[in-house]
């Protein structure tokens, strides 16, 4: 059974940072690629940074390039994405993802609220 369970969002103030993570189970995590995606209120979900399955290659969303690292411990099955400079905008749940064995796989999220 494919399970991914994000953890680390919460409220942080403009301009402050996060790291978020995503701890997986029932697949073979070295071999997928994994992804990270966002819902903001009123808004379709949007991927926002991508990493291969060695860890070798990332894709970030434009909007937040810059201030996005997205990595991925092998040995732990897990997938994390530090956050920095962070804006009101960026206010969302936050999603990891991945495909195996041609199903697509979700975690419940975690929700980042950008705010004074």
């Amino acid at each position: 059974q494919v399970q991914l369970v994000e953890s680390g969002g919460g409220l942080v103030q403009p301009g402050g940072s996060l790291r978020l993570s995503c701890a997986t189970s029932g697949f073979t995590f070295r071999n997928s690629a994994m992804r990270w995606w966002r819902r903001a209120p009123g808004k379709e979900r949007e991927l926002v940074a991508q990493v291969s399955s060695a860890g070798g290659s990332t894709v970030y969303v434009d909007s937040m390039k810059g201030r996005l690292t997205i990595s991925r411990d092998n040995a732990k099955n897990t997938v994390y994405l530090q956050m920095n400079n962070l804006k009101p905008e960026d206010t969302a749940v936050y999603y990891c993802n991945t495909w195996w064995l041609g199903n697509n796989y979700w975690g419940p999220g975690t929700q980042v609220t950008v705010s004074s």
